[in-house]
């Protein structure tokens, strides 16, 4: 049988895609199979300007730095954590990061049933063979936004607002008043938690409400809760704010004394690095103002009001974090 020149050029063709598929096969698989894939569980919109949105600029940071196909989900309840975590698990991907201190559980039940994905999450204790806690020195930065309150407040009484009584923002609102009380011994700090992290009109209807009580500077860590503190500053100018998680600095410049913020892009990089490379060590990953993770911004068109001695001790206490030498019993 005679064959044509038509017949010779789609047998050589299908003999160059057999080979490429066994040169696929001997490699591992498919390249959707070999690509460093990267989930990100948020508990609230990433549109909040604080902690869930700088946690979505990780992700993308991650995607742009290392080439990762990424994935980003908002979740609820518990039950919609553990599910999205199997969810990611089951599909294959390299890291899923649960950004809260609430994902640890779920992510402890998830973890030992796909041991070739690493879980993370932000805040918490606990550790497995394929499970870190990214921990945040939060209170560093929360003791020096403390002390700049106490110089700026005109009544003595300044205010913690908070979504949930988690426990790295309980401690960070400590942090918070101790160092006012260093400035000021005899201020008064009022915490308040709203209940929740997403309901702006609870974040303004506290902040007006703490108003009435003589509070002229609060310290709110509510994500998209806390703009309706801001909102309030907007429009009551006695009223002075201090931003969290992220440079919530031009929300309101008027009135905003500074963020206490985490660079969570950083952060996340930091241990998608670690996965990628297949280096990655299970341990709490402590992250500090030594770091460079955690800092206080000041809103200098504000803070540079204050007195030059009072701002020449934050920075001596700011010093001492950067060295990894802040204690409570080594202030100047």
């Amino acid at each position: 049988m005679m064959v044509s020149p038509w017949h010779i050029l789609v047998m050589r063709f299908l003999g160059v895609v057999a080979l490429s598929l066994v040169a696929a096969c001997g490699h591992g698989g498919s390249r959707d199979e070999e690509a460093f894939r990267v989930a990100l569980l948020t508990p609230g919109p990433i549109s909040d300007r604080s902690w869930n949105a700088s946690a979505y600029q990780g992700l993308e940071r991650i995607r742009d730095s290392l080439g990762a196909q990424i994935s980003h989900v908002q979740v609820k309840t518990p039950a919609d954590f553990e599910e999205n975590f199997r969810q990611y698990g089951a599909a294959g991907y390299s890291l899923v990061i649960g950004h809260g201190f609430e994902f640890q559980d779920a992510a402890a039940r998830v973890a030992p049933d796909f041991p070739r994905t690493i879980f993370v999450t932000t805040g918490g204790t606990t550790v497995r063979d394929n499970l870190a806690p990214l921990s945040f020195a939060f209170d560093e930065p929360s003791f020096l936004a403390g002390m700049v309150a106490a110089m700026a407040t005109r009544t003595g009484r300044i205010a913690c607002v908070g979504g949930t009584e988690l426990p790295p923002v309980k401690s960070s609102f400590a942090a918070f008043g101790a160092g006012a009380r260093l400035i000021r011994p005899t201020i008064s700090v009022v915490t308040a938690f709203l209940g929740n992290w997403n309901d702006a009109s609870s974040g303004r209807e506290q902040a007006l409400a703490l108003r009435k009580t003589g509070v002229d500077v609060i310290f709110q860590n509510a994500d998209a809760a806390g703009l309706g503190v801001f909102q309030v500053a907007r429009e009551d100018v006695s009223l002075r704010i201090i931003g969290s998680n992220a440079d919530q600095n031009d929300i309101v410049p008027s009135a905003t004394l500074g963020s206490v913020v985490i660079d969570v892009p950083h952060a996340f990089l930091k241990v998608a690095r670690e996965v990628k490379a297949h280096a990655f060590t299970p341990r709490v990953i402590r992250l500090t103002t030594k770091d460079d993770v955690v800092r206080w911004v000041p809103n200098a068109s504000i803070v540079d009001q204050l007195p030059k001695s009072a701002m020449a001790r934050i920075d001596s206490v700011a010093r001492l974090m950067y060295v990894g030498k802040f204690s409570t019993t080594s202030l100047p």
